[in-house]
């Protein structure tokens, strides 16, 4: 039994040491509402400028996260201060996963899905507007980030 005590005990703590953020002002509001649907490590893996946090706090208040306006705004400053986006990285849409399509364009996890499946069915895109065929996509999402698309 003690053996398990100090198994899990060591378990707990490996976990939390994975997620250290850094102190600073929104680090509790973070934890807060990032906590309430997943993993931490999950939230800070993307590095995003200050128009992809604040679409994925939207994203997440639209699945149900509960949140007040101050404490969302709280957050995605202290995400836009302790995780920025690096070189805004390029999207290769005939090789990007699902979570690189959502993420990379701000689009919903439903159309990420739809983009992979057209892809798989027929076969790579060439151009933006082949990739606007894929019924269902947000389009005009996909014109604001079309400076970061490849189809090589």
């Amino acid at each position: 039994m003690r053996f398990f005590r100090l198994v899990t005990a060591l378990a707990i703590a490996a976990a939390g040491a994975r997620a250290q953020l850094p102190d600073g002002d929104g680090k509790a509001e973070t934890q807060k509402l990032c906590a309430q649907c997943h993993e931490l490590e999950r939230s800070i893996s993307l590095h995003q400028d200050r128009t992809g946090w604040q679409a994925t706090v939207d994203k997440m208040a639209g699945f149900g996260m509960k949140a007040s306006e101050k404490d969302m705004q709280a957050a995605v400053e202290y995400l836009v201060k302790n995780y920025p986006a690096e070189d805004i990285p390029r999207i290769n849409v005939n090789k990007a996963r699902a979570i690189e399509l959502e993420s990379g364009l701000s689009l919903p996890r439903s159309q990420a899905a739809l983009i992979i499946q057209y892809r798989t069915r027929n076969g790579d895109f060439h151009s933006i507007d082949d990739l606007k065929k894929v019924p269902g996509v947000d389009t005009a999402k996909i014109e604001t980030h079309k400076d970061r698309l490849v189809f090589k």
